[in-house]
């Protein structure tokens, strides 16, 4: 039988019930207003459904199970990336050993060893990978080629990786267990997002990257970053052991690092002319719609908490 730390139970019931709630609301809207159309809405609620139950599996089962959980969404991340970005067709050898970094990265995250998860893509793949370009002989679009392919795996693989680095420091508060600190950077990502674009359709007047993403504005950003400081200042101590105010300073580094995050990913849609990155979630997008603001939360979390929350191995 699993054995659920206690504060992590109370975050899934807590979960559970928001997404209860939601989806008794949007029923009620389908009644109450039957001439709108309320598609987009509902697929996204079932979709979160989807989401949160597959991830509380995983997490919950055991590290393993958890670290192979997120291998998958790195695969998948990378896949959408391919599929999305143009490559030259000779790059389809190069691809294989893109793909081939996943397994060898999550190996190193299963071990346990810190060390070569931070060098690994960062040094080693990237060395590698335009020796194997190289051996093709094709040296039209070599430079920009190697720049796409290194630069996906480092997002999808690398910094997604460290979710399942989390897993594997030392635990530090016993309640929360070694699910707490991944469950803590999981939920502030989101609620980020949403109090962001929240506070942006309130408050916002003046847009910060109106090429990129119109809807970015100062407003939202300010008010999404101080409802994350204190939301973590509250929920911090509960799931990671950080103090308040060291949860407090994660907080507003993830509500930052997120925006950025997102801007990126809409910096690379705008690019291609694209309005979602795949039709992997229904109502959602792709999966990269989804990941977009995690791909920077998650690293920069990872080293904040390691080196100064006290998860020091």
């Amino acid at each position: 039988m699993l054995e659920i730390p206690p504060h992590v139970q109370w975050v899934v019931g807590c979960v559970v019930v928001l997404l209860a709630v939601a989806s008794v609301i949007s029923i009620a809207m389908v009644k109450l207003q039957p001439q709108r159309d309320h598609t987009e809405l509902r697929q996204r609620i079932r979709s979160w459904w989807w989401m949160i139950a597959l991830l509380f599996m995983a997490l919950l089962f055991n590290r393993t199970v958890a670290i192979v959980f997120f291998a998958v969404l790195s695969y998948l991340a990378l896949k959408e990336f391919f599929s999305i970005v143009p490559t030259r067709l000779m790059d389809r050898r190069v691809l294989f050993w893109a793909y081939l970094a996943i397994p060898v990265q999550y190996l190193w995250v299963g071990m346990g060893w810190l060390a070569m998860i931070s060098i690994f893509i960062p040094v080693y793949v990237f060395l590698f990978l335009p020796v194997r370009m190289l051996l093709i002989g094709e040296t039209r679009g070599f430079i920009r080629s190697a720049g796409v392919i290194h630069w996906m795996v480092m997002l999808a693989v690398y910094c997604l990786s460290h979710l399942g680095a989390l897993l594997m420091l030392p635990v530090t508060n016993a309640q929360a267990g070694y699910v707490g600190p991944v469950l803590f950077v999981l939920l502030m990502t989101q609620l980020n997002d949403v109090a962001q674009y929240i506070w942006g359709k309130s408050l916002g007047r003046h847009k910060i990257v109106p090429k990129v993403s119109p809807g970015k504005t100062w407003e939202g950003m300010v008010g999404g970053c101080i409802t994350i400081v204190i939301v973590s200042a509250l929920l911090g101590p509960w799931l990671t052991g950080l103090s308040a105010a060291m949860s407090a300073l994660a907080g507003g580094l993830m509500a930052v690092c997120g925006f950025f995050g997102d801007v990126v990913i809409s910096s690379v849609k705008r690019d291609l002319q694209i309005k979602d990155t795949g039709r992997l979630i229904p109502g959602h997008g792709g999966l990269l719609d989804r990941l977009d603001s995690l791909i920077y939360t998650a690293p920069i979390f990872f080293h904040f908490y390691h080196y100064l929350g006290g998860g020091v191995a």
